[in-house]
């Protein structure tokens, strides 16, 4: 009915200049005195064949409507599949059309190669400052004194600020470089508990770390970004006491700490690209983006992650192994 509607207001112009056209006629038969009849027979002829052909109309305006409609969900590269147009308004339009397609394929194209450049120069920045970084990691390991050790503490965060560009900006690239093989989840958290290792003694923080035992098929590098990442947070907001690293059934891993906590009103939005909540406006060097990246890398592997938090108290970052039907390459 909507569409019936719809195509009687579409053509009320040619129904209004029929009725005009039959009214003219009766006006004319009366003042010559002339019978009606004469008039409403050849117009029911009129309306017998009208009516067939209007018909026909509605049902080839509906196959159109439809297809358009379908259409709606279409790419910009298949502008070309648009019905022939039927008169001079629906050619322009599709002029119209066309024109902005080839000038939005333009601009994807430019923006691609943008990205692609700034990809490429942050590439190869990463790779070039870990030489640096790592010289100064090689310097420090010669000398064993507070000042030597809180340096390469502040330099493994560097280092860890480092890898979070290049992960930012290969999250969205069109080709990634996601790896899925067996790997074992207990290599990757020994790796990331390594790095951290002299913040644990520095800070006189305690470790429980009870092995998991499991592999899963996942991008190990991926994986080990957000292991790292969940414990860097861990370590940040953790005055005193420890963090608990175990698996708790059927395959979630706990990384529990005993830090500050996260108000409820934050809990929610912990995740939010950009948002830092309470414990940002205390430390302002949180970016909001380390829990963002976690969660889209995860979505990306097939994992879930989730966070439990009472202020005061700690917070608990759960990992959830279960994964899509993944095969090792």
């Amino acid at each position: 009915m909507k569409l019936l509607g719809a195509y009687l207001r579409q053509r009320r112009r040619g129904l209004l200049a029929c009725l005009l056209f039959f009214a003219f006629f009766a006006v004319s038969f009366a003042l010559w005195h002339l019978p009606l009849e004469a008039v409403l027979y050849p117009a029911g002829l009129c309306l017998l064949v009208g009516l067939p052909l209007l018909g026909a109309d509605l049902a080839r305006v509906k196959r159109r409507h439809l297809l358009l409609e379908r259409m709606e969900t279409m790419t910009a590269a298949m502008i070309g599949e648009l019905p022939a147009p039927e008169g001079i308004e629906e050619a322009d339009c599709q002029a119209i059309i066309q024109a902005l397609q080839r000038e939005v394929t333009e601009l994807e194209a430019r923006t691609n190669s943008r990205f692609q450049d700034m990809l490429d120069y942050f590439t190869v920045w990463v790779h070039q400052i870990k030489t640096p970084i790592a010289s100064m990691h090689l310097t420090l390991q010669n000398e064993d004194s507070p000042s030597s050790r809180k340096l390469s503490r502040e330099l493994g965060r560097v280092e860890q600020y480092v890898e979070m560009v290049l992960a930012f900006l290969r999250l969205d690239a069109p080709s990634n470089d996601y790896v899925f093989r067996l790997c074992s989840v207990d290599a990757v958290i020994r790796q990331a508990l390594a790095k951290s290792a002299g913040e644990f003694i520095d800070r006189h923080l305690t470790l429980d770390f009870r092995p998991t035992e499991q592999t899963v098929i996942t991008d190990e590098k991926w994986l080990s970004f957000v292991v790292e990442q969940v414990l860097s947070n861990a370590l940040k907001y953790t005055r005193e006491g420890g963090i608990s690293i175990f698996l708790e059934a059927p395959k979630t891993l706990c990384i529990r700490d005993t830090g500050m906590g996260i108000a409820p009103e934050d809990l929610p939005r912990v995740f939010e690209k950009g948002y830092t909540g309470q414990n940002g406006r205390v430390d302002r060097r949180a970016s909001g983006l380390g829990l963002w990246l976690c969660r889209q890398i995860c979505r990306n592997l097939g994992m879930e992650i989730s966070i439990t938090s009472r202020v005061g108290e700690g917070t608990c970052v759960r990992l959830n192994l279960e994964q899509r039907a993944l095969r090792p390459e």
